[in-house]
């Protein structure tokens, strides 16, 4: 939609609020920087992980592969589409498998942060109807959006295009759901923790600007990577005045009118991002060039920074701590163990979960292995196992646990927008907690191997690592979450803290300015010192809490007196090793198979699984889709007609009902015919019936609910860092829609258009 005829400046206001956050990030950089270096000197470790901690726990790998139906609103057609899920957690769309399989460009990739998974078409139409007030269509009218199936699969955003697909049965619909929330979950933490400067001088910036709107508390769009979650911040002022002065100008019917509103936001919002990824860059590069200065007055003078810093904060202290402790007796101390109890039980039920999964993994692949013989069977056992954390039905039981967690009062009383900022980070945390797990597992039993004989001393060798394994996940379990609460709590508790004192010390603090000598302005801010004698003032409150949980050794937490003595002091020194190839070193494939081939067994981490209800592979209902003898889809509708209520819905329902009434017997052959057996490329293919799949769980790992056809056989050759491996990466894009040319693997980035088929894809923003 063209917004210069709407007269929306949309680049000027944008830039009025990131010149705001970008004098914010300078400010927050410098304090950054002074922290990292004073902890880097000083150093302040917590307990030691018992647990190995995996570096690279998914290289090469692809989560999950299928196929499923998706809707294009250009022609407003729904077509076949074959998913993958790769490493990173990107949605990358193909044509179809044999697209994928060829190594051609894919239709879209899409960044799931900020997205919400819908699974009903009336939860998406409520969302919608709200985004545009005032805009309901009538009841019998064609909603904005109708499913040819009862299992959608809906990616809504506030400000991003949305994204629709459509499975046959409701267990496939859960499979992708737990998939699609696995890639939110991960892209929504897309900030890395591993940059001790970069990172926290970003979030410390956003929470200052928001703060200095008046805006305290958790903030649910406080996701995606750096630009991502600038863009949202920029949206969050902006949708607001966009809607009030484009709104009322829409035409047309009501679902006319929100199909061009949620296009026009979609197309505001890659602006915002492209504008907003400009200038933060180079904010970022202008703060990277100044550091190694900055750094040097530090390390030279960090003694007269630090005296500096307490006397300010004494002078601040004896100011505030008054009228905080005051506050802290009346208003939090009464809540602090409603909050904790409220965090702890659906937290710990979670982690317990994780040890239970793993209990039950192991226990399972060493009885198996007892009963099929062999280190080649504990091979193919162990490369599935390698991989438990990053399974999503798998962990999906975990994940469920935390929503349980419920606020209640507490969340009106505390200014708590939505507790899932809290679910998100526990579930992060029980997925790291499995494969430190998982790894420190097998990489103990690798040790043990050589040493050895016959099946007897390999049941006990497994079921000794796995009791001195949980004891150490026991421990880690513990103090994770101990962290965890200590966090979540003045999460909580430090907004709330900040808007009540507000009125009377925020503006007396600007006095406390000329404290602070002129070379030491970088390090040392008023309102930061300010904000950490606010924190002094509840954390000893939080910190009793959380102790007492665990002297009563509530939900299984441990005292912070315990220590746990180091029973394998030489476990983290084999973690520093090569990463074990189970499949390399214990398969027993005759050597004359190529590399290629075996990778391709453990390529996948999540396999499709046939079902035998009797249910066609997508390659058949798909065939339906298209128009006989055409290979493409049909051209895209004159974009300048008004928009219409969806097509071929009907058509789908018939087309697919037909097929499914067919001779059950061909249907069986196809689907049979469609797998291909490990280490056989799908070219050579025998039409004999497949040999069981390594990489392929049984039914009793993965739910046997898919239709989609067997787990397509991951290429064959190692993608070489080129122009196509580029491609096939993921945007870091909040909606990350990106198709690249259909004559070549990588093009440059060309307008937003149509693409050949007439699906109107976007490129590259």
């Amino acid at each position: 939609p063209c917004l210069t005829g709407l007269c929306f400046p949309v680049a000027e206001k944008t830039g009025k609020v990131l010149g705001e956050f970008c004098r914010c990030y300078k400010e927050q950089y410098g304090v950054a920087l002074f922290n990292s270096v004073r902890y880097e000197i000083e150093g302040n470790g917590g307990p030691q992980a018992q647990l190995l901690h995996r570096k690279l726990p998914l290289e090469d790998h692809v989560i999950y592969s299928g196929n499923l139906f998706q809707y294009i609103e250009e022609n407003k057609k729904w077509r076949n589409r074959f998913c993958v899920v790769p490493h990173n957690y990107g949605l990358v769309l193909y044509e179809n498998k044999l697209a994928y399989e060829r190594d051609l460009p894919p239709r879209v990739l899409v960044n799931s942060a900020g997205y919400k998974i819908l699974t009903s078409v009336d939860q998406y139409l409520e969302l919608v109807n709200s985004s545009l007030p005032g805009v309901t269509p009538k009841s019998g009218h064609t909603p904005i959006l109708k499913c040819p199936t009862d299992f959608p699969l809906i990616l809504w955003h506030p400000y991003a295009r949305h994204y629709y697909f459509c499975v046959m049965t409701g267990k496939e619909q859960e499979k992708w759901r737990a998939v699609f929330q696995d890639c939110v979950r991960h892209c929504n933490n897309g900030i890395s923790e591993d940059s001790k400067v970069e990172a926290p001088a970003f979030t410390d910036a956003v929470r200052m600007y928001r703060q200095s709107k008046e805006q305290y508390g958790t903030w649910d769009m406080l996701c995606g990577n750096e630009t991502q979650v600038l863009s949202n911040l920029v949206m969050e002022e902006l949708l607001p005045e966009l809607r009030s002065t484009i709104g009322p100008r829409l035409k047309g019917k009501a679902q006319e009118r929100q199909r061009t509103w949620i296009q026009i936001s979609d197309a505001v919002y890659r602006m915002v991002y492209e504008q907003t990824k400009a200038q933060y860059d180079a904010a970022m590069a202008k703060c990277e060039q100044e550091r190694p200065q900055m750094e040097s007055t530090i390390r030279t003078d960090m003694d007269q920074i630090i005296t500096s810093k307490e006397h300010l904060a004494s002078k601040i202290r004896a100011f505030v701590l008054p009228k905080a402790e005051i506050c802290v007796r009346n208003h939090v101390q009464p809540y602090i163990s409603s909050i904790l109890e409220a965090l702890m039980t659906p937290t710990s039920q979670g982690f317990a979960e994780v040890r239970e999964v793993f209990f039950k993994e192991v226990t399972d692949m060493n009885m198996n292995v007892v009963n099929e013989g062999g280190l080649e069977k504990l091979a193919e056992y162990m490369k599935k196992l390698s991989h438990l954390a990053f399974h999503p039905v798998k962990m999906q039981s975990c994940y469920e646990k935390m929503d349980q967690l419920k606020l209640e009062g507490l969340q009106q009383r505390f200014d708590v927008s939505s507790t899932s900022v809290f679910k998100q980070r526990a579930q992060i945390h029980m997925r790291q907690q499995m494969d430190d797990a998982v790894y420190t597992f097998e990489t103990l039993l690798h040790q043990e191997l050589g040493k050895l004989q016959g099946k007897d001393d390999l049941c006990k060798s497994i079921q000794r690592i796995l009791e001195r394994v949980l004891k150490k996940y026991d421990y880690d379990s513990s103090t994770v979450r101990k962290k965890f609460f200590r966090e979540a709590l003045l999460q909580i508790t430090i907004p709330f803290l900040l808007k009540k004192l507000a009125p009377t010390c925020k503006g007396e603090l600007a006095k406390f300015q000329e404290l602070i000598f002129e070379d030491f302005a970088s390090f040392i801010l008023v309102e930061n010192t300010y904000e950490e004698v606010v924190l002094q003032s509840v954390m000893k409150d939080i910190m009793q809490a959380v102790k007492e949980a665990a002297v009563q050794r509530k939900h299984n937490l441990y005292r912070d007196s315990m220590v746990m003595h180091n029973s394998d002091p030489n476990l983290h020194l084999l973690g520093e090793g090569i990463p074990i190839d189970w499949g390399e070193e214990y398969s027993g494939q005759p050597e004359s198979e190529p590399a290629a081939d075996k990778r391709r067994r453990a390529k996948q981490v999540v396999s499709v699984i046939q079902d035998d209800e009797g249910v066609l592979p997508y390659e058949v209902g798909a065939e339906a889709l298209l128009q006989p003898g055409s290979p493409e889809p049909p051209r895209e509708p004159d974009p300048g007609a008004p928009p219409s209520s969806p097509d071929g819905v009907e058509e789908i329902r018939k087309a697919l009902a037909k097929e499914s009434l067919g001779d059950g017997a061909e249907a069986e052959e196809r689907l049979t015919n469609a797998d291909v057996p490990s280490g056989t490329s799908a070219q050579h293919a025998a039409p004999a019936s497949p040999q069981p799949r390594a990489d392929v769980p049984s039914e009793a790992e993965v739910p046997h609910a898919t239709p989609a056809p067997p787990a397509p056989a991951p290429r064959t050759e190692t993608p070489a860092p080129s122009a196509r491996t580029a491609c096939h990466q993921p945007s870091d894009k909040e909606t990350g829609e990106e198709v690249a040319s259909l004559g070549s693997a990588c093009s440059p980035p060309q307008p937003t258009g149509v693409t050949e088929s007439g699906e109107g894809v976007q490129t590259e923003f």
